[in-house]
């Protein structure tokens, strides 16, 4: 209970006892600090605390702990205060602050130094102080070449520095590449928008793996994958080409992340060349790629793994992609093609409740969109994908792909180490 102390009678030693006795069940608040501050210096005033004896200070402390609602030692330290000063008085705040090291004009020196080496980094920006100090023998920069590399991201936010220091302006950007148009593909139904992406295969001792190009149609999930040796324009150009001819309808649109192998002249003369149009993946939009990257893990990583394959194995591994792969995988393997559904809560859910082959999901399509290549013909298409059953070429393909990896070991070189197709574990080795 808040209660003000207003009574200025002083009380016996027998009266204290008997008040401390009575409000032993009752708890006293001070109501602010400075008033028990003056209450308290009042109490010591008026019973002349100085001259008391050891039973009547006694006394007086509990009554101020039982009317202040303080604990012993903080009355102690009160009394201890009212002893020294002749008063009870709150210190005022002062906050902590370390001793200045550094002067204004070393900030000043610290703001030149930037300004001459376009504001490095905090470590490369203590050595030059060192050196400054060191090596060139210059006295000014004696307090700076003992600074630590964090403590100089504190003085380039003082405002010292920051007045100092006229050119802050942020990092300039690279000139953009003016190739291809960043934004998604809009087939709207229509297929040939073709995604493309470079699958890596992990080095050995240094030494680089090939390179798997995928490429799939968004539409129909028609699919090509190839090989090369090395990321350069000479063994691109002439494989993108190759799948690019693969594909059974006219193309319209090419859709690729922003890596340099397909951001170049070269291929953007090519795609010109076809009038196809050239569109890259957005900063910050993982999804504008992400049927192809999901290609990536279900189709080419589990069929050919995580292993070190050799450059030296690029053009047969591009043989077996073009003579079984691809075809397995446009005629022979369904695809999961989603709709669109509204659930309850009308909110828009796409539910994978189709299966079907490329070739059948071009099929499937309207007469108007379901165009082809000059010279092919659907017939021609059928014929490919009913000359033999679709477990019939997946078991021809996967000898194919086992013949390939003899080959390797016939030729002295080191044997892959591929995914069995029924498994998704990487690394684990399939028994010839």
């Amino acid at each position: 209970m808040n209660v003000t102390m207003a009574s200025k009678k002083v009380l016996s030693p027998d009266e204290l006892r008997a008040f401390l006795q009575s409000t032993e069940c009752i708890e006293f608040k001070s109501a602010d600090r400075a008033g028990r501050n003056a209450w308290v210096a009042g109490i010591l005033q008026r019973y002349q605390y100085r001259r008391l004896g050891k039973e009547a200070r006694g006394l007086v402390r509990q009554f101020l702990v039982k009317t202040t609602g303080r604990s012993m030692p903080q009355v102690t330290r009160l009394i201890g205060q009212y002893l020294r000063t002749g008063d009870v008085v709150a210190k005022p705040y002062r906050r902590s602050r370390f001793p200045a090291l550094y002067t204004k004009t070393d900030i000043e020196l610290l703001a030149k130094v930037d300004e001459a080496h376009q504001r490095l980094s905090g470590p490369a920006t203590k050595r030059i102080l060192q050196r400054e100090y060191q090596v060139y023998g210059a006295p000014a920069f004696k307090r700076l070449s003992a600074i630590s590399p964090s403590h100089i991201y504190n003085l380039r936010k003082s405002t010292t520095y920051l007045r100092r220091a006229r050119v802050m302006g942020k990092t300039t950007p690279t000139r953009a590449v003016q190739i291809g148009e960043r934004r998604k593909p809009r087939p709207n139904g229509k297929p040939g928008y073709i995604r493309i992406d470079t699958v890596h295969q992990p080095e050995r001792d240094g030494a680089k793996s090939v390179y798997h190009i995928n490429a799939v149609d968004e539409i129909t999930q028609w699919e090509a994958v190839a090989c090369v040796p090395f990321i350069s324009e000479a063994y691109l150009v002439p494989v993108i080409h190759q799948m690019l001819e693969q594909f059974p309808f006219p193309l319209h649109g090419f859709h690729s992340g922003n890596g340099s192998e397909f951001v170049n002249h070269t291929v953007n003369q090519l795609l010109e060349k076809l009038r196809v149009e050239f569109t890259k993946s957005r900063p910050g939009r993982s999804n504008d790629n992400a049927l192809v990257e999901t290609k990536n893990g279900s189709v080419v990583r589990k069929h050919i793994g995580y292993g070190w394959l050799p450059p030296s194995h690029a053009s047969a591994i591009n043989d077996f992609y073009r003579d079984w792969f691809n075809p397995y995988l446009n005629f022979h393997r369904p695809c999961g093609f989603a709709t669109q559904k509204t659930d309850g809560q009308g909110r828009p859910r796409k539910i994978y409740n189709v299966y079907q082959t490329p070739l059948e999901r071009f099929q499937s399509l309207s007469a108007g969109t379901r165009k082809l290549r000059p010279g092919l013909t659907l017939e021609a298409l059928n014929r490919i994908a009913m000359s033999d059953s679709d477990t019939g070429w997946a078991t021809k393909m996967q000898a194919a792909k086992l013949r390939l990896l003899d080959s390797f070991h016939q030729r002295g070189l080191p044997r892959p180490t591929l995914v069995d197709p029924t498994l998704a574990r990487p690394g684990q080795r399939r028994r010839p």
